[in-house]
């Protein structure tokens, strides 16, 4: 038998299919989330009591995103064109939500005004083109031609905002939308933060801009949108208390219906710790009650129609205990995923009657979409190619990672909470458990023997290690290294040199597997690979951040059961552990290193070095990195300000 031979052992090869777990551990948690969530929703039977829930929701969900930027800083807004319409005109509009961060927006005005009426803020799905694709101009124009005024803003990574286009190639580095936004997105979670902080604050300060215009009453400002533009419509509902009406479109729906599609989501659309306070859409509508709210939405959506139902449905005792029954609806069209004709028109019928008092249905012959590059504000299309010293999510990123530097270096008690941190990161929420160990096979390898092994790491999770000793030296307790490294068990023939090395040097070796990798590995959710974008374990991560958990930390309490383990294994020495980490994924084993005082000594090989580094990187590896970060860990340590 060889080491390649011994890579296809796994646990399910003898006792349990073990390439579901991750999964189900995962949504088994989330489901005990979801009951309480409802559990607490169902107890709402006073307007006192939602107004509560109302409150902790808001507070709790501004927190997850690493609360907000300064709202205050100038918006320096000006107005670069006008494009002529019948019955309205556009202004093209820059404003800075934050100083040096441009956004650009289209504002439709109406003819004819008499006085400062209802306006709505339209926010943009992940089209390339943003504000200016036709789909989106169609339906700014029902809003227009219904009597409002409409501000289409750009977000982040889409219209005239790529973060990372350069100038020189008339071309990105990382490409728009979603891609961009997961890029940035990763990075900011060492940090404590979410991406979608920085989609919200650009949100607040359109309104900000639209309240500073004399044709807008400040009181009667809506907000729409669809797709991510319906993510951003929601964080909305969630955090700016001046919305007077909202129509989140083709997004709304509930958690668990949508975990079951197997579907990851935008970077943006992650808020962590939401799940773990039992929050769900519901709570996107409940933040709003009882001000007017109309879902809009599809009935062949990714975005599942039953759990649209189901919130729509359940919210609306809300409205009528607030004496407002009515105020809420859902309007549905049969369509695929998109911003319809039917549903623009229902827009506009529902915000015209709630912000302006009198319903109106623009009639279609009057919406006819101009060419797009009209409604650039830029000449060049965007504004990284022509605006010196234009900012973008990075730059914020850089910011803060200083501030947090600064932070931890004038803390004398800095290790103490670093590491009291970290084992809470680590130890919270699992539960344990018996390791009831499985030895299910034997084999000689050349001179090595190898022995594989499962346990329970804790409940609903195995670990799974291939254990390796010379053959003469059968009968001596051994002291063991640990090998952390990507892969485990399957990558074990292309590390044999350094196997074979650690045992002729009269150790041991237990090649871990930790959850989800190795012979563990996750099964593919869709005909993406588990470790690619949008793979199984991407999704779960994400998941797990919803829980407030990390795959970080989860996978680095396996290396600590791990060392249970060893000390359950005949012919082991437990009081001699060493570990060997390799690689980036190695860091579960550095994670242990310091919280576990049984691990007596460790090499790292090729590992991250610094999440400062990666963090202030424009450009880095990104493949897998969710599965390394430990969300908010740069707010207590960095590596190097670890070592001993």
């Amino acid at each position: 038998m060889s080491i390649r031979d011994l890579q296809q052992f796994t646990p399910g090869s003898y006792y349990y299919d073990v390439h579901d777990q991750l999964k189900n551990f995962v949504y088994r948690r989330q489901e005990e989330m979801f009951a309480i969530g409802d559990a607490a929703r169902d107890a709402l039977t006073a307007p006192e009591a939602v107004q509560v829930r109302q409150k902790a929701i808001r507070e709790h969900f501004a927190a997850s995103l690493g609360g907000l930027p300064p709202m205050g800083t100038p918006l320096e807004a000006r107005t670069v064109g006008t494009v002529e319409g019948k019955g309205f005109h556009i202004e093209k509009i820059f404003f800075q939500s934050r100083p040096k961060h441009y956004v650009t927006a289209n504002l439709y005005v109406p003819e004819s005004l008499t006085g400062p009426r209802g306006a709505v803020l339209f926010l943009s799905g992940h089209h390339m083109e943003a504000k200016h694709v036709e789909e989106y101009q169609i339906i700014c124009q029902y809003l227009v031609h219904a009597g409002l005024v409409v501000l289409a803003q750009d977000p982040i990574g889409q219209g005239e905002r790529f973060s990372y286009y350069e100038a020189a190639l008339s071309d990105t580095t990382v490409t728009w939308g979603v891609p961009e936004h997961e890029y940035a997105g990763r990075q900011c979670l060492p940090l404590g933060d979410a991406i979608a902080r920085y989609f919200l604050h650009d949100a607040m300060r359109g309104v900000d801009y639209l309240m500073s215009r004399p044709e807008v009453d400040g009181n009667r400002i809506g907000v729409t949108g669809n797709s991510g533009g319906g993510t951003q419509t929601s964080l909305m509902m969630l955090g700016d208390p001046r919305i007077a009406a909202a129509a989140p479109t083709t997004f709304l729906m509930n958690r668990q219906t949508y975990m079951y599609t197997g579907g990851a989501q935008d970077a943006e659309q992650i808020w962590p710790g939401f799940t773990a306070k039992g929050f769900d859409h519901e709570d996107i509508v409940l933040a709003m009650a009882p001000k007017p709210v109309r879902a809009l939405a599809v009935t062949s959506d990714f975005f599942p129609i039953e759990g649209t139902r189901r919130t729509v449905q359940r919210c609306r005792r809300i409205w009528e205990l607030m004496g407002k029954a009515g105020d809420l609806d859902l309007v549905e069209d049969f369509s695929t995923h998109a911003y319809t004709r039917p549903l623009a028109r229902a827009a506009a019928q529902f915000f015209s009657r709630h912000l302006l008092g009198e319903e109106r249905i623009p009639d279609d012959s009057l919406i006819a979409p101009v060419p797009s590059s009209r409604l650039w504000c830029t000449q060049s299309g965007q504004v990284r190619g022509e605006i010196e010293g234009a900012e973008f999510v990075h730059e914020e990123n850089l910011r803060r990672l200083e501030e947090l530097k600064v932070a931890r270096q004038s803390d004398p008690q800095q290790r103490e909470k670093a590491l009291a941190w970290l084992k809470e990161s680590v130890l919270k929420d699992r539960k344990p458990c018996d390791l009831n160990p499985r030895f299910y096979v034997t084999g000689q390898a050349e001179d090595l023997d190898a022995e594989p092994a499962f346990w329970w790491s804790q409940e609903g999770l195995l670990g799974h290690g291939c254990l390796f000793r010379r053959f003469e030296r059968r009968g001596q307790a051994l002291p063991v290294t640990v090998a952390v490294w990507h892969d485990g068990v399957r990558a074990m023939d292309d590390r044999q040199e350094w196997i074979r090395a650690e045992c002729a040097s009269g150790r041991a070796v237990l090649v871990l597997d930790v959850a989800g990798s190795g012979g563990l590995a996750a099964a593919p959710l869709s005909a993406t690979a588990p470790e690619d974008f949008y793979g199984v374990l991407h999704k779960l991560a994400d998941d797990l951040f919803w829980l407030d958990d990390n795959l970080a930390a989860l996978r680095t309490y396996d290396v600590l059961r791990a060392l249970d383990m060893i000390a359950a294994w005949p012919g082991l020495d437990a009081s001699d552990i060493r570990l060997y980490a390799h690689g980036r994924e190695g860091v579960y084993g550095q994670f242990a290193a310091l919280i576990d005082d049984r691990i007596r000594g460790i090499e790292v090989a090729d590992g991250i070095g610094s999440y400062e580094s990666w963090v202030g990187a424009r450009h880095y590896n990104a493949r897998s990195m969710k599965n390394i970060v430990l969300r908010g860990m740069l707010r207590y340590f960095d590596l190097p300000e670890m070592e001993k």
